[in-house]
């Protein structure tokens, strides 16, 4: 059995725990370190116990309590090369902070692999992360501005999914950002769509997904109700039924204590 509970969702900051075996990692580190922590112990998990951070890329919402997380729990932290250099560069690392680089062969842990994927975003050099646990896989990807070839592939067959539901596109369009700024969303380096991840979901399915967690959603552009309403449409519109063929969840702004099991 495996698990990943959502801590934080959405531009104020994001970070999710995955849990296999006894043991556990963190991806991403969007919140201070004494949120991180009480949202750590909110679900029973003392923070020493983790084996390890993975970082996707160096925005803020994904990385403003690393150093002072990592470096009290001393905890070794993982990236690319492009990511490591901009966290520097940006003093979100420090000569404290355990970094190492993941290379083509991925990172094992007691009881897990870990592969990243590279991304497109306006970063350094971002990636998703894909979990093999034995006979358990798991995968995230947000912060995407298309899929993919590499994203799909590193998403396929695995039993549960994170994937970004950033924006409904209507809302964006109509909403009051600068031009700028919505040009950026809706580019390929900026942020998915609900019909983008929607229309991805029921190939995913086939390919022997079952839980779904939808994440990263715009707290000006989109609604959870909206980006759980498109993806589940979708999903019947290809005769797959939830609870029976798939779970679909919205991953909260804040940790509600709720996990997915897979």
């Amino acid at each position: 059995m495996a698990k990943v509970i959502p801590l934080f969702s959405g531009s104020s900051g994001n970070s999710y725990l995955i849990c296999s075996g006894g043991s556990s990692l963190l991806i991403d580190v969007g919140r201070n370190a004494k949120q991180t922590t009480l949202a750590l112990e909110k679900n029973g998990v003392d923070p020493k116990s983790i084996e390890a951070v993975f970082i996707t890329h160096e925005h803020t919402d994904h990385v403003q309590g690393l150093r002072v997380f990592a470096n009290k729990y001393n905890l070794p932290v993982f990236m690319s090369e492009g990511t490591k250099n901009a966290l520097a560069q940006k003093r979100y690392i420090d000569d404290k902070t355990r970094c190492y680089i993941i290379g083509s062969g991925g990172v094992d842990l007691s009881t897990m692999h870990i592969d990243r994927f590279p991304i497109s975003h306006d970063c350094a050099e971002g990636c998703g992360y894909r979990v093999d646990m034995g006979n358990r896989r798991f995968a995230l990807a947000t912060d995407l501005g298309y899929v993919s070839e590499e994203v799909e592939q590193a998403l396929l067959g695995c039993d549960a999914v994170t994937i970004e539901s950033n924006h409904d596109v209507n809302m964006l369009r109509m909403g009051p950002y600068p031009y700028i700024l919505k040009r950026r969303i809706m580019s390929d380096k900026g942020h998915l769509s609900n019909t983008v991840c929607s229309e991805l979901l029921p190939k995913l399915v086939k390919g022997g997904t079952k839980r779904f967690i939808l994440a990263h959603l715009s707290r000006e552009n989109n609604m959870p109700e909206i980006a759980y309403r498109e993806s589940l449409n979708v999903l019947n519109e290809n005769d797959m039924e939830l609870m029976s063929d798939f779970t679909l969840d919205v991953a909260p702004v804040e940790t509600d204590g709720t996990a997915v099991i897979f």
